[in-house]
Protein backbone atom coordinates (compact mmCIF):
# COMPACT_ATOMS: atom_id res chain seq x y z
CA UNK A 1 0.00 0.00 0.00
CA UNK A 2 1.26 3.46 -0.87
CA UNK A 3 2.51 5.36 2.18
CA UNK A 4 1.00 8.69 1.06
CA UNK A 5 -2.30 7.31 -0.27
CA UNK A 6 -4.38 9.04 2.40
CA UNK A 7 -3.02 12.53 1.75
CA UNK A 8 -4.68 15.31 -0.23
CA UNK A 9 -4.40 16.44 -2.94
CA UNK A 10 -4.37 12.77 -3.81
CA UNK A 11 -3.08 13.13 -7.37
CA UNK A 12 -0.16 15.32 -6.23
CA UNK A 13 0.96 12.91 -3.53
CA UNK A 14 0.44 9.89 -5.79
CA UNK A 15 2.83 11.40 -8.32
CA UNK A 16 5.22 12.50 -5.56
CA UNK A 17 5.42 8.94 -4.22
CA UNK A 18 6.05 7.57 -7.72
CA UNK A 19 8.86 10.08 -8.23
CA UNK A 20 10.43 9.27 -4.87
CA UNK A 21 10.42 5.54 -5.72
CA UNK A 22 13.23 6.03 -8.26
CA UNK A 23 16.73 7.41 -7.59
CA UNK A 24 17.16 11.00 -8.78
CA UNK A 25 20.20 12.61 -7.26
CA UNK A 26 21.97 15.26 -9.31
CA UNK A 27 23.74 13.60 -12.22
CA UNK A 28 21.49 10.55 -11.95
CA UNK A 29 18.24 11.72 -13.55
CA UNK A 30 17.63 9.43 -16.50
CA UNK A 31 15.18 7.20 -14.61
CA UNK A 32 13.04 10.02 -13.23
CA UNK A 33 13.04 11.85 -16.56
CA UNK A 34 11.86 8.66 -18.28
CA UNK A 35 9.14 8.25 -15.65
CA UNK A 36 7.83 11.71 -16.52
CA UNK A 37 8.02 10.86 -20.21
CA UNK A 38 5.83 7.86 -19.44
CA UNK A 39 3.26 10.13 -17.80
CA UNK A 40 3.24 12.40 -20.85
CA UNK A 41 2.75 9.44 -23.16
CA UNK A 42 -0.05 8.02 -21.01
CA UNK A 43 -1.80 11.39 -21.16
CA UNK A 44 -1.28 11.67 -24.91
CA UNK A 45 0.75 14.88 -24.57
CA UNK A 46 3.52 16.12 -26.82
CA UNK A 47 6.95 16.23 -25.21
CA UNK A 48 10.65 16.73 -25.88
CA UNK A 49 13.36 15.04 -23.84
CA UNK A 50 16.90 16.21 -24.51
CA UNK A 51 20.28 14.51 -24.25
CA UNK A 52 20.88 15.59 -20.64
CA UNK A 53 17.36 14.48 -19.52
CA UNK A 54 15.63 17.86 -19.44
CA UNK A 55 11.99 17.45 -20.39
CA UNK A 56 9.33 19.77 -21.82
CA UNK A 57 5.68 18.66 -21.97
CA UNK A 58 3.02 20.66 -23.83
CA UNK A 59 -0.70 20.64 -23.08
CA UNK A 60 -3.15 22.50 -25.30
CA UNK A 61 -5.50 25.04 -23.78
CA UNK A 62 -8.96 24.07 -22.56
CA UNK A 63 -11.60 24.40 -25.32
CA UNK A 64 -12.35 28.06 -25.94
CA UNK A 65 -9.15 29.20 -24.18
CA UNK A 66 -6.81 28.80 -27.12
CA UNK A 67 -6.23 32.56 -27.41
CA UNK A 68 -4.99 32.87 -23.83
CA UNK A 69 -1.29 33.55 -23.24
CA UNK A 70 0.68 30.32 -22.58
CA UNK A 71 2.04 29.70 -19.08
CA UNK A 72 5.31 27.90 -18.34
CA UNK A 73 5.26 25.76 -15.19
CA UNK A 74 8.78 24.83 -14.08
CA UNK A 75 10.68 22.79 -11.52
CA UNK A 76 13.77 20.61 -11.35
CA UNK A 77 13.91 16.83 -11.04
CA UNK A 78 17.19 16.30 -9.20
CA UNK A 79 17.68 16.23 -5.44
CA UNK A 80 20.52 16.52 -2.95
CA UNK A 81 21.22 13.02 -1.61
CA UNK A 82 21.96 13.17 2.12
CA UNK A 83 21.71 10.22 4.46
CA UNK A 84 22.31 9.35 8.09
CA UNK A 85 25.64 7.71 9.03
CA UNK A 86 23.88 4.41 9.80
CA UNK A 87 21.80 4.40 6.60
CA UNK A 88 22.73 1.53 4.27
CA UNK A 89 20.62 2.73 1.32
CA UNK A 90 22.39 3.20 -2.01
CA UNK A 91 20.73 6.43 -3.12
CA UNK A 92 22.21 6.05 -6.60
CA UNK A 93 20.19 2.87 -7.11
CA UNK A 94 17.29 2.90 -4.63
CA UNK A 95 14.24 5.05 -4.02
CA UNK A 96 13.31 6.70 -0.74
CA UNK A 97 11.52 5.27 2.27
CA UNK A 98 8.71 7.78 2.75
CA UNK A 99 6.88 8.41 6.00
CA UNK A 100 4.10 10.73 7.17
CA UNK A 101 2.18 11.67 10.27
CA UNK A 102 -0.51 13.40 8.22
CA UNK A 103 0.99 16.83 8.86
CA UNK A 104 4.46 16.39 7.40
CA UNK A 105 6.10 14.06 4.89
CA UNK A 106 9.71 12.95 5.23
CA UNK A 107 12.06 10.13 4.22
CA UNK A 108 13.52 7.74 6.76
CA UNK A 109 17.25 8.39 7.32
CA UNK A 110 17.67 10.37 4.07
CA UNK A 111 16.82 13.70 2.52
CA UNK A 112 13.33 13.87 1.01
CA UNK A 113 13.96 15.67 -2.26
CA UNK A 114 10.85 17.79 -1.80
CA UNK A 115 13.24 20.33 -3.24
CA UNK A 116 12.13 20.04 -5.96
CA UNK A 117 10.11 16.93 -6.77
CA UNK A 118 7.02 18.37 -5.13
CA UNK A 119 7.02 20.89 -8.01
CA UNK A 120 7.27 18.09 -10.55
CA UNK A 121 4.43 16.24 -8.83
CA UNK A 122 2.19 19.33 -8.78
CA UNK A 123 2.83 20.02 -12.45
CA UNK A 124 2.17 16.42 -13.47
CA UNK A 125 -1.09 16.52 -11.50
CA UNK A 126 -2.12 19.72 -13.33
CA UNK A 127 -1.32 18.12 -16.68
CA UNK A 128 -3.45 15.10 -15.72
CA UNK A 129 -6.41 17.16 -14.45
CA UNK A 130 -9.09 17.09 -17.14
CA UNK A 131 -11.44 19.28 -15.06
CA UNK A 132 -9.11 22.28 -14.88
CA UNK A 133 -9.81 25.21 -17.20
CA UNK A 134 -6.42 26.54 -18.26
CA UNK A 135 -4.45 28.38 -20.96
CA UNK A 136 -1.85 26.58 -23.10
CA UNK A 137 0.64 24.94 -20.73
CA UNK A 138 4.35 24.31 -21.15
CA UNK A 139 5.77 22.12 -18.37
CA UNK A 140 9.54 22.39 -18.07
CA UNK A 141 11.45 19.90 -15.93
CA UNK A 142 15.19 20.55 -15.64
CA UNK A 143 18.03 18.46 -14.25
CA UNK A 144 21.10 19.07 -12.09
CA UNK A 145 19.89 22.35 -10.62
CA UNK A 146 21.55 21.51 -7.31
CA UNK A 147 25.03 21.22 -8.83
CA UNK A 148 25.11 24.43 -10.85
CA UNK A 149 21.85 24.63 -12.82
CA UNK A 150 23.48 22.62 -15.60
CA UNK A 151 20.15 21.45 -17.01
CA UNK A 152 18.78 24.97 -17.37
CA UNK A 153 22.04 26.07 -18.99
CA UNK A 154 21.75 23.27 -21.55
CA UNK A 155 18.03 23.62 -22.25
CA UNK A 156 16.98 24.67 -25.75
CA UNK A 157 14.13 27.13 -25.21
CA UNK A 158 13.50 27.94 -28.87
CA UNK A 159 10.18 26.08 -28.99
CA UNK A 160 8.77 27.64 -25.81
CA UNK A 161 6.04 30.15 -26.64
CA UNK A 162 5.14 31.26 -23.12
CA UNK A 163 6.38 34.50 -21.64
CA UNK A 164 4.93 33.83 -18.19
CA UNK A 165 6.96 31.54 -15.93
CA UNK A 166 5.75 30.06 -12.64
CA UNK A 167 8.74 28.45 -10.94
CA UNK A 168 7.75 26.20 -8.01
CA UNK A 169 11.16 26.04 -6.29
CA UNK A 170 10.63 28.24 -3.23
CA UNK A 171 10.19 26.91 0.28
CA UNK A 172 7.84 29.22 2.18
CA UNK A 173 4.14 29.45 1.43
CA UNK A 174 2.91 32.99 0.91
CA UNK A 175 6.36 34.34 0.07
CA UNK A 176 6.81 35.08 -3.63
CA UNK A 177 10.32 35.48 -5.00
CA UNK A 178 10.67 38.03 -7.80
CA UNK A 179 14.41 38.54 -8.10
CA UNK A 180 17.61 36.60 -7.50
CA UNK A 181 21.33 37.06 -7.81
CA UNK A 182 23.43 35.96 -10.70
CA UNK A 183 26.96 34.89 -10.08
CA UNK A 184 30.39 34.11 -11.38
CA UNK A 185 33.29 32.24 -9.81
CA UNK A 186 36.84 33.50 -10.08
CA UNK A 187 40.21 31.81 -9.67
CA UNK A 188 43.03 34.20 -8.87
CA UNK A 189 46.57 32.84 -9.21
CA UNK A 190 49.74 34.62 -8.13
CA UNK A 191 52.88 32.75 -9.22
CA UNK A 192 55.40 32.35 -6.40
CA UNK A 193 58.16 29.91 -5.53
CA UNK A 194 59.17 28.78 -2.09
CA UNK A 195 62.82 28.87 -1.07
CA UNK A 196 64.73 26.92 1.62
CA UNK A 197 64.63 28.33 5.11
CA UNK A 198 67.89 29.68 6.51
CA UNK A 199 67.64 29.05 10.22
CA UNK A 200 64.30 30.77 10.86
CA UNK A 201 61.80 29.58 13.44
CA UNK A 202 58.37 28.50 12.20
CA UNK A 203 55.07 29.23 13.92
CA UNK A 204 51.55 28.01 13.08
CA UNK A 205 48.86 30.68 13.32
CA UNK A 206 45.26 29.43 13.52
CA UNK A 207 42.16 31.61 13.14
CA UNK A 208 39.08 29.57 14.08
CA UNK A 209 35.70 29.54 15.82
CA UNK A 210 33.89 31.69 13.26
CA UNK A 211 30.31 30.91 12.26
CA UNK A 212 30.81 30.84 8.51
CA UNK A 213 27.63 30.41 6.47
CA UNK A 214 26.24 30.62 2.95
CA UNK A 215 27.81 33.41 0.92
CA UNK A 216 24.42 34.41 -0.45
CA UNK A 217 22.11 34.01 2.53
CA UNK A 218 24.48 35.01 5.34
CA UNK A 219 26.85 37.52 3.73
CA UNK A 220 25.01 40.47 5.33
CA UNK A 221 24.94 39.12 8.88
CA UNK A 222 28.31 40.50 9.93
CA UNK A 223 29.98 37.10 9.80
CA UNK A 224 33.72 37.29 9.44
CA UNK A 225 35.75 35.62 6.73
CA UNK A 226 38.68 33.77 8.26
CA UNK A 227 40.55 34.21 4.97
CA UNK A 228 40.17 37.98 5.06
CA UNK A 229 41.08 38.23 8.74
CA UNK A 230 44.12 35.98 8.33
CA UNK A 231 45.41 38.25 5.56
CA UNK A 232 45.07 41.15 7.95
CA UNK A 233 46.82 39.27 10.76
CA UNK A 234 49.76 38.33 8.55
CA UNK A 235 50.07 41.75 6.92
CA UNK A 236 50.10 43.40 10.34
CA UNK A 237 52.63 40.84 11.58
CA UNK A 238 54.91 41.70 8.65
CA UNK A 239 54.83 45.34 9.70
CA UNK A 240 55.92 44.31 13.20
CA UNK A 241 58.47 41.73 12.00
CA UNK A 242 59.69 42.80 8.53
CA UNK A 243 61.54 39.56 7.79
CA UNK A 244 58.46 37.32 8.15
CA UNK A 245 58.13 34.69 5.41
CA UNK A 246 55.00 32.75 4.55
CA UNK A 247 55.40 28.97 4.42
CA UNK A 248 51.82 27.73 4.35
CA UNK A 249 48.33 29.19 4.06
CA UNK A 250 45.01 27.34 3.81
CA UNK A 251 41.43 28.42 4.41
CA UNK A 252 38.01 27.32 3.21
CA UNK A 253 36.70 24.46 1.08
CA UNK A 254 33.99 26.06 -1.08
CA UNK A 255 33.78 29.39 -2.89
CA UNK A 256 30.15 29.91 -1.78
CA UNK A 257 30.81 29.40 1.94
CA UNK A 258 32.06 32.19 4.20
CA UNK A 259 35.34 30.73 5.45
CA UNK A 260 35.18 29.90 9.19
CA UNK A 261 38.76 28.59 9.66
CA UNK A 262 42.16 29.52 8.26
CA UNK A 263 45.69 28.35 9.12
CA UNK A 264 49.08 29.77 8.23
CA UNK A 265 52.68 28.85 8.91
CA UNK A 266 55.06 31.79 9.16
CA UNK A 267 58.86 31.76 9.43
CA UNK A 268 60.61 34.48 11.42
CA UNK A 269 64.17 34.98 12.64
CA UNK A 270 64.69 32.91 15.78
CA UNK A 271 65.17 36.05 17.85
CA UNK A 272 61.71 37.29 16.80
CA UNK A 273 59.74 34.18 17.82
CA UNK A 274 58.51 35.55 21.14
CA UNK A 275 57.64 38.84 19.50
CA UNK A 276 55.41 37.00 17.03
CA UNK A 277 53.70 35.07 19.83
CA UNK A 278 53.06 38.31 21.71
CA UNK A 279 51.80 40.01 18.59
CA UNK A 280 49.29 37.23 17.85
CA UNK A 281 48.05 37.25 21.43
CA UNK A 282 47.52 41.01 21.32
CA UNK A 283 45.89 40.94 17.88
CA UNK A 284 43.47 38.25 19.07
CA UNK A 285 42.20 40.64 21.73
CA UNK A 286 41.71 43.35 19.11
CA UNK A 287 39.73 41.05 16.80
CA UNK A 288 37.56 39.77 19.63
CA UNK A 289 36.82 43.34 20.62
CA UNK A 290 35.84 44.21 17.06
CA UNK A 291 33.64 41.23 16.23
CA UNK A 292 32.09 39.85 19.41
CA UNK A 293 29.27 42.37 19.05
CA UNK A 294 28.26 40.96 15.66
CA UNK A 295 27.95 37.44 17.03
CA UNK A 296 31.44 36.05 16.44
CA UNK A 297 31.87 35.17 20.12
CA UNK A 298 33.84 32.04 19.30
CA UNK A 299 36.60 33.85 17.40
CA UNK A 300 40.00 32.44 18.31
CA UNK A 301 43.48 33.40 17.13
CA UNK A 302 46.36 31.26 18.39
CA UNK A 303 50.04 30.70 17.69
CA UNK A 304 52.17 27.63 18.31
CA UNK A 305 55.53 26.21 17.24
CA UNK A 306 55.60 24.44 13.90
CA UNK A 307 58.02 22.93 11.43
CA UNK A 308 58.70 23.71 7.78
CA UNK A 309 61.57 23.50 5.30
CA UNK A 310 60.64 26.17 2.75
CA UNK A 311 58.83 29.50 2.54
CA UNK A 312 58.26 32.39 0.17
CA UNK A 313 60.83 35.13 0.24
CA UNK A 314 60.01 38.16 2.36
CA UNK A 315 59.33 40.15 -0.83
CA UNK A 316 57.03 37.46 -2.29
CA UNK A 317 55.27 37.19 1.05
CA UNK A 318 54.46 40.90 1.04
CA UNK A 319 53.32 40.73 -2.59
CA UNK A 320 50.88 37.93 -1.73
CA UNK A 321 49.58 39.65 1.39
CA UNK A 322 49.09 42.99 -0.39
CA UNK A 323 46.95 41.17 -2.96
CA UNK A 324 44.85 39.52 -0.24
CA UNK A 325 44.42 42.82 1.58
CA UNK A 326 42.96 44.62 -1.46
CA UNK A 327 40.80 41.86 -2.95
CA UNK A 328 37.15 42.82 -2.27
CA UNK A 329 35.23 40.80 0.31
CA UNK A 330 31.69 40.91 1.62
CA UNK A 331 28.75 43.18 0.80
CA UNK A 332 29.49 45.66 -1.99
CA UNK A 333 26.04 47.20 -2.58
CA UNK A 334 22.61 47.05 -0.95
CA UNK A 335 19.33 47.01 -2.84
CA UNK A 336 17.22 50.14 -3.24
CA UNK A 337 14.13 48.17 -4.26
CA UNK A 338 14.30 45.81 -1.26
CA UNK A 339 15.68 47.58 1.82
CA UNK A 340 17.92 45.24 3.79
CA UNK A 341 18.65 42.99 0.81
CA UNK A 342 22.19 42.54 -0.45
CA UNK A 343 22.38 43.49 -4.11
CA UNK A 344 26.05 42.77 -4.83
CA UNK A 345 28.68 40.82 -2.90
CA UNK A 346 31.88 38.84 -3.20
CA UNK A 347 33.21 35.99 -1.06
CA UNK A 348 36.85 34.92 -1.08
CA UNK A 349 35.92 31.38 -0.11
CA UNK A 350 39.04 29.28 -0.73
CA UNK A 351 42.64 30.28 -0.05
CA UNK A 352 45.68 28.07 -0.68
CA UNK A 353 49.43 28.55 -0.89
CA UNK A 354 50.55 25.75 -3.21
CA UNK A 355 53.97 24.83 -4.56
CA UNK A 356 53.40 27.01 -7.63
CA UNK A 357 51.99 30.03 -5.81
CA UNK A 358 48.92 31.56 -4.20
CA UNK A 359 45.41 30.50 -5.27
CA UNK A 360 42.21 32.33 -4.28
CA UNK A 361 38.75 31.19 -5.38
CA UNK A 362 35.83 33.57 -4.97
CA UNK A 363 32.09 33.78 -5.61
CA UNK A 364 30.69 37.05 -6.95
CA UNK A 365 26.92 37.64 -6.78
CA UNK A 366 24.57 40.37 -8.00
CA UNK A 367 21.05 40.62 -9.37
CA UNK A 368 22.32 43.39 -11.66
CA UNK A 369 24.62 42.22 -14.44
CA UNK A 370 26.60 45.46 -14.65
CA UNK A 371 27.48 45.32 -10.94
CA UNK A 372 28.53 41.69 -11.18
CA UNK A 373 30.84 42.76 -14.00
CA UNK A 374 32.11 45.68 -11.87
CA UNK A 375 33.21 43.43 -9.01
CA UNK A 376 34.89 41.06 -11.45
CA UNK A 377 36.79 44.06 -12.83
CA UNK A 378 37.87 45.02 -9.30
CA UNK A 379 39.24 41.51 -8.73
CA UNK A 380 41.02 41.62 -12.09
CA UNK A 381 42.49 45.08 -11.38
CA UNK A 382 43.78 44.09 -7.95
CA UNK A 383 45.30 40.94 -9.40
CA UNK A 384 46.95 42.81 -12.27
CA UNK A 385 48.65 45.23 -9.87
CA UNK A 386 50.11 42.26 -7.99
CA UNK A 387 51.16 40.40 -11.14
CA UNK A 388 48.47 37.75 -10.69
CA UNK A 389 46.12 36.12 -13.19
CA UNK A 390 42.32 35.80 -12.96
CA UNK A 391 40.05 33.32 -14.72
CA UNK A 392 36.25 33.44 -14.51
CA UNK A 393 33.91 30.46 -14.86
CA UNK A 394 30.47 29.13 -13.84
CA UNK A 395 28.88 32.42 -14.89
CA UNK A 396 25.10 32.49 -14.48
CA UNK A 397 22.71 35.41 -14.92
CA UNK A 398 20.75 37.21 -12.25
CA UNK A 399 17.06 38.00 -12.29
CA UNK A 400 16.57 41.72 -11.87
CA UNK A 401 13.41 42.92 -10.14
CA UNK A 402 10.70 44.02 -12.59
CA UNK A 403 8.97 47.03 -11.10
CA UNK A 404 5.92 46.27 -13.24
CA UNK A 405 4.70 42.67 -13.56
CA UNK A 406 1.22 41.61 -14.64
CA UNK A 407 2.04 38.03 -13.68
CA UNK A 408 2.99 39.05 -10.15
CA UNK A 409 -0.19 41.07 -9.69
CA UNK A 410 -2.40 38.19 -10.85
CA UNK A 411 -0.63 35.69 -8.61
CA UNK A 412 -0.90 37.99 -5.58
CA UNK A 413 -4.59 38.56 -6.34
CA UNK A 414 -5.18 34.81 -6.52
CA UNK A 415 -3.36 34.32 -3.22
CA UNK A 416 -5.38 37.09 -1.60
CA UNK A 417 -8.65 35.58 -2.82
CA UNK A 418 -7.79 32.11 -1.54
CA UNK A 419 -6.10 32.95 1.77
CA UNK A 420 -7.54 36.32 2.74
CA UNK A 421 -3.96 37.49 3.30
CA UNK A 422 -1.47 39.60 1.44
CA UNK A 423 1.43 37.75 -0.10
CA UNK A 424 4.97 38.80 0.73
CA UNK A 425 7.21 39.71 -2.18
CA UNK A 426 10.93 39.05 -1.74
CA UNK A 427 14.21 38.95 -3.56
CA UNK A 428 17.07 36.63 -2.64
CA UNK A 429 20.83 36.97 -2.84
CA UNK A 430 21.23 33.48 -4.26
CA UNK A 431 20.69 31.84 -7.62
CA UNK A 432 17.48 30.47 -9.13
CA UNK A 433 16.87 28.95 -12.54
CA UNK A 434 14.54 31.89 -13.25
CA UNK A 435 17.58 34.01 -14.08
CA UNK A 436 18.55 31.67 -16.90
CA UNK A 437 15.02 31.56 -18.30
CA UNK A 438 14.73 35.35 -18.18
CA UNK A 439 17.97 35.57 -20.16
CA UNK A 440 16.92 32.93 -22.71
CA UNK A 441 13.35 34.17 -23.23
CA UNK A 442 13.28 37.94 -23.85
CA UNK A 443 10.24 39.60 -22.32
CA UNK A 444 9.68 36.79 -19.81
CA UNK A 445 7.64 37.66 -16.70
CA UNK A 446 8.48 35.30 -13.84
CA UNK A 447 7.67 34.45 -10.24
CA UNK A 448 8.82 31.72 -7.85
CA UNK A 449 6.67 30.13 -5.13
CA UNK A 450 6.29 26.87 -3.25
CA UNK A 451 4.90 25.06 -0.20
CA UNK A 452 6.51 24.97 3.22
CA UNK A 453 9.68 22.86 3.17
CA UNK A 454 12.02 22.67 6.13
CA UNK A 455 15.66 21.62 6.51
CA UNK A 456 16.12 20.91 2.81
CA UNK A 457 19.28 19.09 1.68
CA UNK A 458 19.45 17.29 5.03
CA UNK A 459 18.13 14.09 6.61
CA UNK A 460 15.66 16.27 8.52
CA UNK A 461 14.00 17.59 5.36
CA UNK A 462 10.20 17.59 5.56
CA UNK A 463 7.27 18.80 3.47
CA UNK A 464 4.09 20.24 4.97
CA UNK A 465 0.96 18.48 3.72
CA UNK A 466 -1.60 21.25 4.24
CA UNK A 467 0.71 23.84 2.70
CA UNK A 468 1.17 21.63 -0.35
CA UNK A 469 -2.60 21.49 -0.81
CA UNK A 470 -2.94 25.27 -0.54
CA UNK A 471 -0.11 26.04 -2.96
CA UNK A 472 -1.42 23.50 -5.45
CA UNK A 473 -4.84 25.14 -5.31
CA UNK A 474 -3.19 28.54 -5.72
CA UNK A 475 -1.48 27.47 -8.94
CA UNK A 476 -4.75 25.98 -10.23
CA UNK A 477 -6.59 29.21 -9.36
CA UNK A 478 -3.93 31.28 -11.11
CA UNK A 479 -4.25 29.17 -14.27
CA UNK A 480 -8.03 29.44 -14.26
CA UNK A 481 -7.78 33.23 -13.86
CA UNK A 482 -5.16 33.38 -16.62
CA UNK A 483 -7.45 31.52 -18.99
CA UNK A 484 -10.35 33.83 -18.17
CA UNK A 485 -8.19 36.93 -18.67
CA UNK A 486 -7.37 36.16 -22.31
Amino acid sequence: MAVLSGLEPKMVFDYFERLCAVPHGSGNTKQISDLCVGVAEALGLRYRQDAVNNLIIWKDASPGMEAAEPVILQGHMDMVCAKAPDCTKDMAKEGLDLATDGEWVWAEKTSLGGDNCIAVAMILAILADSSLVHPPLEAVFTVDEETGMDGAFALDCSDLKGRQLVNIDSEDEGIFTVSCAGGVRTDCYLPAQKEPLTGETCCKIVLSGLRGGHSGVDIDKGRCSANQLMARVLYSACQEIPGLRLSALAGGEFDNVICPHCEAVAAVPAAEKEKLFAFVESFAVSLQNEYTGCGEKGLSLTCEAAGADTALSAAATMQALRLLMVLPQGVQEMSYDFPGLVQTSVNQGVLRLEEDGLHVTASIRSCIASQKAMVLQQVQAAAALAGAEVSAHSDYPGWQFARESALRERMLAAYRALSGKEGEVEAIHAGLECGLFVEKLPGLDAISLGPDLRDVHSINERLNVASTARVYELVRRFLQDSAAAR
